[in-house]
């Protein structure tokens, strides 16, 4: 009886153990099965690091019509180089080149109205050692050849937009039930914002401070030590008015 109670001892320890062992493989699996593997972790979910801005260098082109009976610039066309005198005053990163047509039926009056767009540059601050002149050979030959002003700046960009790696509808990847924003999120925002900003600059580092007014500072406070009250006040509080609405 000793032997046969041994016996069933031991079996009831290996069914414990064979028990166990079984437990912790169920437990292996089942910790398995709620691992998901990121299959995008290299895709960004910011759409500022998904479409960047960049600052970059670009030209900015003034391209102005010239006919072969005519020489000199029209009104809008004098308007159109002053223009563009000014933006390369704030914005250019290097001289001004002219692109002046050459074989072609106009290219005597566009010399004539690159000497007139010389003239008023020269007018608007620009020197003339700033100024380079080139010939080109339009590749259309029966079309209009223009005289081009150009200049480098720097600009900000983004995009392009409109670029859809993957499908938005319901598919069976893993992408679409792992509730992230679709790649083309946030592009025109961006794009839009690096067309607007007037200082590319402004989205890197952000703008020196100039001094305060020394004269203004004085006199506020004085009045501030006076115990007086530091508004500004003006002698005649109406003399802007145009109405007498909401009085």
């Amino acid at each position: 009886m000793t032997g046969f109670s041994s016996c069933i001892t031991d079996r009831r320890r290996f069914r414990s153990a064979v028990m166990g062992a079984l437990a912790a493989a169920s437990t292996v699996l089942l910790s398995g099965c709620y691992t998901v593997k990121d299959t995008t972790a290299s895709i960004p979910t910011d759409y500022r690091k998904r479409h960047p801005i960049t600052i970059k260098e670009t030209d900015n082109t003034v391209e102005v019509f010239i006919g072969s009976n005519r020489g000199g610039l029209s009104g809008s066309q004098r308007a159109d180089v002053l223009a563009f005198a000014h933006a390369w005053k704030k914005e250019a990163t290097g001289g001004i080149i002219i692109d002046i047509p050459a074989g072609m039926s106009n290219s005597m009056a566009a010399e004539d109205a690159v000497r007139e767009a010389r003239s008023i540059l020269a007018g608007a601050g620009v020197p003339p050692y700033a100024i380079a002149v080139r010939a080109y050979a339009p590749r259309n030959r029966t079309a209009i050849a223009t005289v081009r002003l150009n200049y480098s700046k720097v600009a900000a960009e983004a995009g392009p937009c409109g670029l859809w790696p993957q499908d938005l509808g319901s598919t069976y990847e893993m992408q679409h039930f792992e509730n992230k924003p679709y790649w083309n999120l946030g592009c025109a925002t961006q794009r839009n914002l690096a067309a607007m900003v007037d200082n590319p600059a402004d989205l890197v580092q952000p703008r020196g401070e100039a001094s305060a007014s020394a004269q203004r500072r004085s006199t506020v406070l004085e009045k501030y030590r006076k115990g007086e009250g530091t508004a500004t006040t003006y002698p005649n509080a109406n003399q802007g008015m145009i109405s007498d609405i909401g009085k």
